[in-house]
């Protein structure tokens, strides 16, 4: 644990953000610093928080993994989980995957989803994702968000276009939005989920 005290903000902030930018460059690290300003002014920080009064500073997240060689079967197990979990076929579950990330842990979107299923931001903390580069919490993360798409419109494309482009256009239209993007992922997702069902 690292805890800085007794010093002043200048000083203290200045040492938190070198730690935390050593951080960022050692492999597998994970570092969630909290801040603590006692009734003297003096600012407290750490990496493990013993009293509820320290609150989160800055929040580090794990160097991504390497992309798998063997891409297109590395997560099975995870895809496995899940369909049991949410009651997906695992061939489902692999086709949004290949067409979200192409099996890549690292991929980050323009608009910042991350991650094999491409989770956004926002969506971390109620889908229980900590770490979205982490192939285990968003394939389970993402199950969970498709699971909850097909229970509410009950049929496979409707779902599949409100996880592209968000359940808020597809109520819009009634239908698969008119997106070029959302039509062409329906299609792509579907083509191989198709071709996977058949081998």
């Amino acid at each position: 644990m690292k805890v800085f005290k007794g010093i002043s903000q200048q000083k203290a902030l200045l040492s938190v953000f070198i730690m935390a930018a050593f951080l960022m460059h050692v492999p597998g690290a994970w570092a969630d610093i909290y801040l603590y300003k006692d009734e003297n002014g003096v600012y407290h920080f750490t990496d493990q928080p013993l009293t509820p009064e320290y609150s989160l500073f800055i929040r580090q997240w794990r160097t991504p993994p390497p992309a798998s060689k063997n891409s297109s079967t590395s997560y099975d197990a995870y895809i496995d989980e899940a369909s049991r979990r949410f009651n997906i076929d695992p061939h489902l579950l692999k086709a949004v995957v290949k067409v979200e990330s192409n099996f890549d842990p690292r991929a980050v979107s323009k608009k910042g989803a991350a991650g094999l299923m491409q989770v956004m931001p926002e969506n971390f903390r109620y889908l229980g994702i900590r770490d979205p580069f982490s192939p285990q919490e968003n394939i389970l993360g993402g199950a969970r968000y498709l699971r909850e798409m097909l229970n509410r419109y009950g049929e496979l494309s409707l779902a599949l276009a409100a996880y592209n482009a968000g359940p808020g256009a597809v109520d819009r239209y009634g239908s698969i939005p008119p997106f070029r993007e959302t039509q062409a992922y329906v299609r792509e997702v579907l083509r191989h989920y198709n071709t996977l069902k058949n081998r």
